[in-house]
């Protein structure tokens, strides 16, 4: 059976389950080929299906060059990345990478109907994907505290899981704030974590995110004279820095 047959899925993988149904073979016995990825166009218009075209492996393909046609879905795709980048992947990257491209897709289309025409690149780490704003150095698509930067953050991670909660969570940055704003916390809860030892009472920082809390958690976590603890609710939600009570011992007989 060596027919080339097209498939359409809402994923990548929805697609590829759907061949291996067809031709009742595992998706290791099949050459897998990406026609197009899924996008979920903005706020779920325009949105676009994932195509893949498939056929069974031969016998043929065993004697083949592994990396011309009998690579897999996700290596092909490696061809379209910067050589410096080019990668083997498994299928949980191609799904990463997938609703990595949706989120950018729906941050452009945010920015051009804000008459933004900044260009939105996409970059990867063990923890989150993020999109990288390349901004004009105004600082307009920060806002106050990083309140606007936060606000189109909730729009595109709103937007990439309306029809799946599953999947990492896109952060979103420009002008290099994200690491401008983790220098900050992180010399702001050495500053407060001082005063509650030389105060010997707790010290309460003012509200902030779940992201900028967990800053301040790690910053402190090896401080073994504070202890940190998460206090109130939403966006109300506080951290308080308590000097432990052998600090608080310590501070008493120095006296």
């Amino acid at each position: 059976m060596n027919n080339v047959i097209e498939f359409e899925g809402k994923t990548i993988d929805e697609a590829i389950e759907k061949a291996c149904d067809e031709f009742a073979m595992p998706r290791e016995k099949l050459n897998i080929e990406i026609v197009s990825e899924e996008s979920k166009g903005f706020l779920g218009l325009g949105s676009k299906k994932a195509v893949i075209r498939a056929r069974a492996l031969s016998f043929g393909d065993a004697f083949s060059n592994p990396f011309e046609e009998g690579r897999t879905t996700v290596e092909k795709k490696a061809e379209d990345v910067e050589p410096e980048k080019r990668m083997v992947m498994t299928t949980d990257d191609a799904a990463r990478q997938a609703r990595a491209g949706a989120a950018q897709t729906v941050l452009r289309d945010i920015l051009q109907r804000m008459d933004f025409d900044f260009p939105v690149t996409i970059e990867y780490n063990d923890e989150y994907t993020i999109l990288s704003i390349q901004g004009d150095g105004s600082g307009i698509l920060i806002g106050k505290g990083g309140q606007t930067l936060d606000a189109l953050q909730y729009i595109v991670n709103k937007a990439v899981s309306r029809e799946s909660n599953e999947g990492e969570r896109i952060i979103l940055d420009t002008e290099n704030y994200r690491e401008k704003r983790r220098q900050s916390l992180i010399a702001l809860a050495e500053k407060l974590s001082e005063k509650a030892k030389r105060m010997r009472k707790p010290v309460v920082v003012n509200p902030m995110n779940a992201h900028d809390r967990r800053i301040i958690h790690l910053a402190l976590q090896n401080d073994s004279g504070v202890t940190t603890k998460s206090r109130g609710e939403g966006f109300l939600r506080k951290i308080v820095i308590v000097p432990t009570k052998k600090t608080r011992q310590k501070a008493q007989s120095a006296q």
